[in-house]
């Protein structure tokens, strides 16, 4: 689940002649290191590295490459296309670093001052994860929640690598570089062996799911948190059908683990796609489900999933996940078929614990399980030899002040899954995409300010509602502006699809959505008023 945008976007920052008004306000929006130091990176598996722009000053480029010997990686540095202007390097490609790159384009800056950004991510692609389930379920496609960041950039000054990050070595002491360059903040080293040189850094690499909290469940549980994670649920859903299809009339069982926000929002998708054909068990240990939502969203996603095939398991936790395997080999089975048999029929069993006296422990028998359980944030290693860590709270976040910079690094932005932020009550933010567009919103602004030597503003989560989807046609949002107010079922769903496309990240690519949306709207329009036409003749 994510929240609902519908006025995110600070009207007092400066803006370029022609930005989008509307879209921005519809958005949810050590040691130091003196330059041309070069540390020589270690090996490195599986890493890449791709460089897009579309920068009228031209690409940067690498150099001091030197000799290696075998099985060692070479390391170069990047060059940055100008020496006298501000560099910025942005960690991670999610909704925190891909809109603070696109807030630091749409600002008015002075020709001197304006900066270079370099935006790294391990994907090729940006992923709006709120819509993931969609995917399960054939209301969108891939290209339309999963767009290439060269295709995003396109037209930007912004530069892009594909590339995991290794380590970071910031200069909190400012050094002087020269009586003619700018002061350097530190160096970043990626994956691929590549050092990047920054004036000013971004942290915004998110979080994955965490998987060793049960014994079994890093073995034979799918998370549901990235577009790979989708693409294997998917895959292994359509694989249960073809094989509950031609082999065995039982129903499909899947067992979703965790009812937050995600964890209701994948089994209602679930249960949808399904229908008769299969049965979700949804475990939580609390005996409620999504306990931090608005009522009304609580009350819509219990009825929805009351009238599905969804079975309740509040109260108990998983102990352990074990697999077991029924397959028959029979002899008339082709070769070619025997292992997809094989994957189609692996069993799992879940044994769950009481969190409650009242209730008795069980075991459940599942063919799919679906994690949803835990996060981890994502923080980069902070040189040399990953001696070091930035201050982080009991969560694993970066502890930051008011202003989203991480206490002791000055010059170093900390924003969404990666940075524990506290409100002025002292409550913790939720990670959210709402909550990680508006830090976006106010670390590009802190960030003009800082190169312009203006005021940092102190960071302020505007709470703009929630919403959830509850499958194809359903959904559910409690919007903030209105007490009590709860929009269900097909407005719902219509509501939300509006103001997931109005937080797109680019007016290009919201154009191209907008319009394929409609496309598909007015088809399935017209196949529903001819299948009413032909049951009425009939």
């Amino acid at each position: 689940m994510e929240s609902l945008a519908l006025a995110a976007s600070l009207s007092l920052f400066p803006l370029k002649r022609g930005g989008n008004y509307l879209a921005k306000i519809f958005m949810k929006p050590g040691n130091g290191l003196r330059p041309g130091f070069m540390v020589n990176s270690g090996p490195s598996r599986g890493s890449f590295c791709i460089l897009s722009s579309t920068t009228k000053e031209g690409f940067g480029g690498f150099g001091g490459r030197r000799q290696v010997s075998e099985g060692e990686t070479s390391t170069s540095s990047f060059t940055w296309p100008k020496k006298q202007s501000p560099r910025i390097c942005i960690l991670g490609g999610g909704f925190g670093g891909l809109y603070t790159a696109l807030r630091l384009e749409s600002l008015e800056w002075p020709p001197e001052k304006k900066p270079q950004v370099l935006l790294v991510d391990q994907s090729e692609r940006f992923v709006f994860k709120p819509m993931l389930y969609e995917l399960l379920t054939g209301e969108v496609d891939e290209w339309e929640i999963a767009p290439r960041f060269s295709e995003l950039l396109s037209g930007t000054s912004i530069q892009f690598f594909q590339d995991r990050v290794k380590e970071v070595f910031p200069c909190d002491s400012y050094r002087n570089s020269g009586p003619t360059q700018l002061l350097s903040g530190g160096k970043v080293h990626l994956e691929s062996g590549i050092e990047v040189e920054y004036d000013w850094l971004v942290l915004a690499l998110g979080a994955q799911t965490k998987l060793d909290l049960v014994p079994g469940a890093s073995e034979f549980a799918l998370p549901f948190s990235t577009l790979e994670d989708a693409q294997r649920v998917e895959q292994k859903l359509r694989m249960l059908e073809r094989g509950r299809f031609c082999k065995d009339p039982s129903l499909i069982q899947v067992a979703v683990v965790g009812c937050g926000y995600s964890g209701v929002e994948l089994a209602a998708t679930i249960s949808e796609r399904l229908q008769e054909r299969g049965r979700v068990k949804a475990i939580n240990v609390g005996t409620t489900i999504c306990p931090s939502a608005p009522s009304g969203n609580r009350e819509a996603a219990l009825k929805v999933l009351s009238s599905r095939n969804v079975e309740l398991f509040l109260g108990y936790y998983v102990s352990c996940i074990k697999k077991i395997d029924k397959i028959e080999n029979s002899h008339d089975s082709e070769v070619g078929d025997v292992n997809n048999q094989r994957e189609a029929f692996k069993k799992f069993i879940l044994e769950l614990l009481p969190a409650e006296r009242s209730l008795q422990s069980q075991s459940l028998e599942v063919d799919l399980v679906l994690w949803t359980v835990g996060s981890r944030p994502l923080l980069p290693l902070v040189g040399p030899n990953n001696s070091g860590l930035f201050p982080a709270n009991s969560g694993g976040q970066a502890e930051i002040d008011d202003t989203l910079r991480v206490k002791g690094h000055p010059r170093i932005f900390a924003i969404g899954d990666s940075a524990g932020f506290r409100d002025s009550s002292g409550r913790r933010v939720p990670a959210t995409a709402q909550v990680a567009i508006q830090q976006a919103d106010f670390a590009g602004w802190n960030l003009w300010a800082a190169i312009n030597e203006r005021p940092l503003l102190p960071f302020r989560l505007q709470n703009l509602g929630e919403m959830m989807t509850l499958g194809k046609y359903d959904a559910a949002i409690s919007p903030s502006f209105v007490d009590g107010l709860t929009l269900e079922g097909n407005l719902g769903h219509t509501a939300r699809k509006v103001a997931y496309l109005m937080r797109l990240p680019t007016d290009q690519h919201r154009l191209k959505v907008g319009f394929s949306w409609i496309t598909k709207s007015a088809i399935d329009s017209i196949a529903s008023l001819q299948s009413t036409l032909a049951n009425v003749l009939s």
